[in-house]
């Protein structure tokens, strides 16, 4: 079982950062990311990253957002520039411990951009 904890959501204006953290409880965890998800909308992919560094974005925030890990503290970030309003929503953490285990998800941290 592993546990997840975000922080770092808030409310910011259009054009302006966040960086968001999630720590897992244990650091040994092959692929962890973020989703999102807007009122009335379905949950979206954000970005991922492997534990070999490989990342993966959505088309939307390529170039605006950074995704992250220290894989000694279990710890992913996602630096997120150049925020939009389209960008509002619930931000979870993923992770897959190994590729036979299922998906873990943290609590959800709101992110909520001004226009």
């Amino acid at each position: 079982q592993v546990q997840l904890v975000e922080s770092g959501g808030g409310l910011v204006q259009a054009g302006g950062s966040l960086r968001l953290s999630c720590t897992a409880s244990r650091s040994s965890i092959i692929k962890m990311g973020w989703y999102r998800q807007a009122p009335a909308k379905q949950r979206e992919l954000v970005a991922t990253i492997t534990s070999g560094g490989f990342t993966n974005y959505a088309s939307s925030v390529k170039g605006r957002f950074t995704i992250s890990r220290d894989n000694g503290k279990g710890t992913v970030y996602l630096q997120m520039n150049l925020l939009k309003p389209e960008d509002t929503g619930i931000y979870y953490c993923q992770a897959k411990p190994t590729a036979w285990d299922v998906d873990y998800w943290g609590q959800g941290t709101q992110v909520t951009v001004s226009s």
